[in-house]
């Protein structure tokens, strides 16, 4: 199988060391096959971008040699062939305007692996009166599985676990579980590499390839990144900005976590070197 893989940031600030790991790591893995690294700007969250911060991203990749192939494609630009994916779910019955507000699904108290769970109130149309805000597509409990490269056989009852779930928010963006699914298919993406925080949503993301007949990729979710109390990294926490003007001390830290080891004149060789090293002894090559 010819490997095409990404890395897709959104531009909610610099990157910092967990995103830095998560970058080395789909890129590492893509090279391993012998394969093409695209990188995504998914900058379809207006209101927590920061300006700027996407080619901050970039020039931070750069800094650390991770080169990436064939042009960028920003979500930006992408919003027409997000319409039309919700336009054919409408068509199928699969996808359905919703008036309910947080509030309202927190009370209904159902809950599942991400908190609340919807309960299905707007399913058959909307109550008179109520008014559409966000577009929901249906589940259903059939169990969605797939081979997770490190976690294993990952299995998920989305009507149970999650309920029917946003495709298009209440403020009109598109959700990013549309959005992916979408981009990852138009961009012939094969091999999906990301953090573990992300798994619980690629049962979703499963269920809506196969409702738009499109290609599932292969998933690997590897390890988080996390601070001293045992959180995430991530700008939420405030995690600090990865400095351009040390990548080699950055991708040492890097290639620490992820057991990989230096070379003993590490210090004295380009990020560029330090990638090749890590790359001889990637262990994810099946």
């Amino acid at each position: 199988m010819t490997y095409i893989g990404r890395f897709a940031p959104s531009p909610t600030g610099p990157l910092h060391q967990g995103s830095l790991v998560a970058a080395v790591f789909s890129f590492l893995d893509a090279r391993a096959h012998q394969g093409t690294w695209r990188v995504r700007i998914e900058d379809l969250d207006p209101p927590r971008e920061q300006p700027g911060a996407a080619d901050a991203i970039l020039r931070t990749l750069e800094a650390h040699a991770l080169h990436w192939d064939e042009d960028i494609l920003y979500q930006s630009c992408r919003l027409e062939a997000y319409a039309e994916a919700m336009t054919a779910l409408r068509r199928q019955g699969q996808a359905y305007d919703c008036g309910c507000t947080r509030r309202e699904i927190t009370a209904a108290g159902r809950t599942g692996l991400e908190g609340p769970v919807y309960p299905g109130t707007c399913r058959r149309g909307l109550a008179p009166g109520r008014a559409p805000r966000a577009l929901r597509v249906r589940t259903h409990d059939d169990p969605i599985g797939f081979h997770d490269r490190y976690h294993g056989l990952v299995n998920q009852r989305l009507s149970r676990e999650i309920g029917d779930f946003v495709i298009r928010r209440a403020d009109g963006l598109t959700a990013y579980q549309l959005a992916v699914v979408v981009d990852d298919a138009f961009q012939g993406i094969t091999h999906v590499v990301r953090g573990s925080d992300l798994l619980d949503s690629t049962p979703r993301q499963i269920h809506l390839q196969r409702l738009l007949a499109l290609p599932t990729p292969v998933y690997l979710h590897h390890p988080l990144v996390l601070n001293t109390t045992g959180d995430k990294l991530s700008k939420q926490t405030h995690a600090p900005a990865v400095d351009d003007a040390t990548p080699l001390t950055n991708l040492a830290a890097v290639m620490g976590f992820l057991h990989l080891p230096l070379p003993r004149d590490w210090r004295d060789a380009t990020p560029a070197a330090l990638l090749d090293h890590a790359l001889a002894h990637w262990p994810f090559r099946t």
